[in-house]
């Protein structure tokens, strides 16, 4: 299949697709005219980056992933030796979620801090402009 097939069978832009050629996550044959012809495996393969991306992997990590994976499909069900490198991620993701939560709860704290200045900000001046002596009834 071409490249806009495989782009159309997966949502991904034909323009990704040749970004991972190039990164070389996947490898299409190349036709007597140059055009990239993609087996069916390619639709997997590119599912599969999609996922790997979308957990934080970078293109670099992705790879390692893939080619372990290749040299393990028809043996083994997972590759023993990315055990470590999915835990160290899991270990990143988690720290990641430590440090959002803690952002959240300062900007929590920071809204809410600031709404109560905002409810405020009319009683202060209504103070100060009777201390002034500007009540309502002059």
């Amino acid at each position: 299949m071409k490249i806009s097939q495989l782009s159309k069978l997966t949502g991904v832009s034909a323009r990704s697709i040749r970004h991972y050629e190039k990164k070389r996550l996947i490898r299409p044959k190349r036709l007597d005219n140059d055009y990239r012809e993609f087996d069916e495996d390619a639709i997997e393969r590119v599912k599969a980056i999609q996922i790997y991306l979308g957990m934080g992997l970078t293109t670099d990590e992705i790879a390692e992933v893939l080619d372990c994976n290749d040299d393990y499909s028809e043996v083994y069900e997972y590759c023993e030796e990315m055990m470590d490198f999915y835990e160290d991620k899991l270990d990143e993701i988690n720290g990641r979620i430590l440090r959002l939560a803690a952002v959240k709860l300062r900007l929590e704290e920071k809204i809410g801090e600031m709404n109560r200045m905002k409810d405020d900000v009319p009683q202060v001046a209504e103070s100060r402009m009777s201390e002034a002596g500007y009540g309502v009834y002059n």
